[in-house]
C-alpha cells in the first residue's frame, strides 16, 4: 500500500487549500470517496464481485486505517451489491478521512461559529505534498499518451465518475479534453465499460463499483449534461 488512500486523494483534490472548503458537490464527493475505498480494496485483493454481491475474499488488514475500517465492517456484515455498499459507506466517511488527514498533519481543522451557535469546520492545507503528487500524476496522464499506472488510472476513473473534472484546475486543451481523456484512461485500464466477468476478478469488480457510482451520481445530481 502507498500510505495514502485513493479516497484521501479524491478529497484533497476537491477541497480548496486556502479556504479549506469543498469546491465540488458534497454528495458527489461522498459517493466518490465511498467508491474509492471499495475500488482500492478490490485492487488490493480484499473484496471481489460474486453472484451480484461485493464480498470480502481476504480480511487481512491493508495497514491503512480508512481501508481497514471499511474492510472490517464489510467482513462483519452480510454481503451487499456494489450499489448498496456505495450508499452505505458514504455516511460518516468524510469525517473519518478528514480526521485521519488532520492526525497526519496534511490539513488542519478550523472550528468557527456562525450566528453564535452553528459550528462550521474548515480544513485548509498544511502539507501540500500529497495533493501535489496526485495532481502531478493526473496531469501527466491527461496530457501524455503513455498508459498510467494502475493507481493513477483508478484515481482518474473516480474523478470522471464523480464529475470532479473542474477540481483538476486544468487550462487550455487539457481542460477541453479532460472528460474524454479520463474516460479513455478508465476504459484502457478496464475500470469502466463492458468487462467480462471471466477475464479477471479485480477489474470487473472495479468496473461494477464505478458503474454503481455513476448511477448514484446520476440519481443525486441528475444526468450529466
Amino acid at each position: 500500500m502507498t500510505g495514502v488512500a485513493l479516497a484521501e486523494e479524491l478529497l484533497l483534490l476537491a477541497y480548496d487549500d486556502e479556504t479549506g472548503k469543498a469546491t465540488t458537490s458534497r454528495i458527489g464527493l461522498d459517493l466518490g470517496m465511498a467508491a474509492a475505498v471499495l475500488v482500492e480494496l478490490a485492487l488490493a485483493g480484499r473484496v471481489a464481485y460474486a453472484d451480484g454481491m461485493l464480498v470480502v475474499t481476504d480480511p487481512t488488514p491493508t495497514g491503512e486505517p480508512i481501508l481497514d475500517g471499511v474492510l472490517s465492517r464489510m467482513a462483519a456484515d452480510t454481503p451487499h451489491s456494489p450499489a448498496s455498499w456505495v450508499q452505505r459507506l458514504r455516511h460518516g466517511l468524510r469525517d473519518a478521512i478528514l480526521g485521519d488527514l488532520c492526525d497526519r498533519g496534511v490539513v488542519r481543522d478550523i472550528d468557527e461559529t456562525e450566528l453564535g451557535f452553528i459550528h462550521v469546520h474548515r480544513y485548509p492545507a498544511v502539507d501540500g505534498t500529497v495533493e501535489a503528487d496526485a495532481r502531478r500524476r493526473l496531469a501527466t496522464a491527461l496530457t501524455g499518451d503513455d498508459v498510467p499506472d494502475e493507481r493513477t488510472a483508478a484515481l482518474a476513473t473516480l474523478v470522471a465518475a464523480s464529475r470532479m473534472e473542474p477540481a483538476l484546475r486544468l487550462d487550455g486543451a487539457a481542460a477541453v479534453n479532460a472528460r474524454s481523456r479520463l474516460d479513455e484512461i478508465a476504459g484502457g485500464a478496464g475500470f469502466s465499460g463492458t468487462v467480462s466477468l471471466e477475464e479477471s476478478v479485480v477489474r470487473p469488480s472495479v468496473a461494477l463499483v464505478i458503474a454503481a457510482l455513476g448511477q448514484a451520481i446520476d440519481a443525486a445530481l441528475g444526468p450529466r449534461a
